[in-house]
């Protein structure tokens, strides 16, 4: 059997976000798969968060944990043997290497991202595309990826985001009482505050649902090492619940009036998929990615157009929709981390023996 392959492991001490979450998830798929235990490999900086693996084994390496450790450490462990990563960085110049891009934000929305870091990541993935086989979550984010790369499209595999992992989750129905919510109405906005995530709109669609039981809970942190962007107004019916765990996550969904998805980019968007496999609504922007992954299970709006938003709000406020919530559920049913890890796992094992 030929030596393992290599899991850059340096996600384990990132922030964690729908990135961070896909190399879990993905990694936990792969660690369910015919002798992971021989065939991967997981290497993190020290101070990792455990993963709590089964098969697949784990070995620390020093030297950092940033972009250094990568492109050093990671780069010396993984020498001669084949290495995947899964969060859109690995080591430039190794000559077997895998990784997932998951979508062309740095091209399409520099704006949004600190100047350096948008810059440091555009030269990054021109490097990747030049050394490394890549993969991403998406039609929409391989049509862009090869469109800011400059690649052919048939090229780049798609391994998409799944959301059963919050299936096996007992809700913490604590949390509604914390927040204050019990017998009020409210909407949940899922995931980090950043830019690009448009809570301005949503804010305005809130000022004109002048219902004062209404809720707003803005579940997630803001993420300001990468990204630009400014407070959260103060606003009585906004509650910034900050991050919560899986378990209160799936208790807010379940209850909830529905998922304000009001994002301007994505490469897929895990939150509304993640509402949809709970059985809640959800109202998304109307952009390529959040279409190709909702169909028709969502409400859609315009992305600065907070008037079609608020419609959509005081509709999900005058009662639920049985049908669209039996069509987020097949929809949902559709995307399943065992079946991209599989996907992932017959790429490596048929490019670049």
């Amino acid at each position: 059997m030929p030596d393992p392959v290599v899991i850059n492991g340096r996600f384990l001490i990132q922030p964690f976000s729908g990135v961070q979450r896909y190399a879990c998830e993905i990694v936990r798929a792969l660690d369910r798969r015919p002798d992971a235990g021989e065939r991967y490999l997981l290497v993190t900086p020290r101070g990792a968060r455990p993963l709590s693996l089964t098969h697949i084994p784990t070995r620390v390496v020093g030297g950092g944990g940033g972009h250094v450790w990568e492109q050093t450490a990671l780069a010396w462990a993984a020498r001669g043997r084949r290495l995947l990563s899964l969060c859109g960085a690995g080591p430039v110049f190794h000559p077997r290497q895998w990784v997932v891009i998951h979508d062309a934000a740095v091209f399409r929305r520099p704006a949004h991202f600190r100047p350096g870091y948008a810059l440091a990541h555009r030269l990054l993935d021109r490097q990747l595309a030049r050394h490394a086989r890549l993969a991403t979550v998406s039609r929409f984010s391989r049509q862009e990826l090869a469109a800011t790369l400059h690649l052919d499209p048939a090229n780049i595999a798609i391994a998409p985001n799944g959301a059963d992992h919050l299936n096996a989750v007992t809700p913490d129905t604590t949390v509604i009482g914390a927040l204050g919510l019990t017998d009020r109405p409210y909407f949940v906005v899922l995931g980090n505050l950043a830019p690009n995530k448009n809570i301005d709109t949503v804010l305005r669609a809130m000022d004109q649902t002048p219902d004062p039981a209404l809720r707003l809970v803005l579940v997630g942190s803001r993420p300001s090492a990468v990204a630009n962007g400014r407070p959260t107004p103060p606003d009585p019916r906004v509650i910034q619940a900050g991050r919560r765990s899986d378990a209160e996550v799936v208790a807010l969904l379940r209850r909830a009036r529905g998922l304000v998805f009001a994002s301007l980019y994505e490469g897929f968007g895990i939150p509304p998929l993640e509402a949809l496999a709970q059985g809640c609504p959800v109202i998304a922007s109307d952009i390529d990615a959040t279409r190709e992954v909702c169909g028709d299970a969502a409400l859609y709006f315009p992305p600065t157009d907070d008037a079609a938003l608020a419609h959509h709000i005081r509709t999900l406020m005058a009662g639920p929709d049985p049908a669209r919530r039996e069509a987020g559920l097949r929809r949902a049913n559709a995307y399943d981390w065992a079946a991209s890890a599989a996907i992932l796992d017959d790429w490596l094992s048929t490019t670049w023996r």
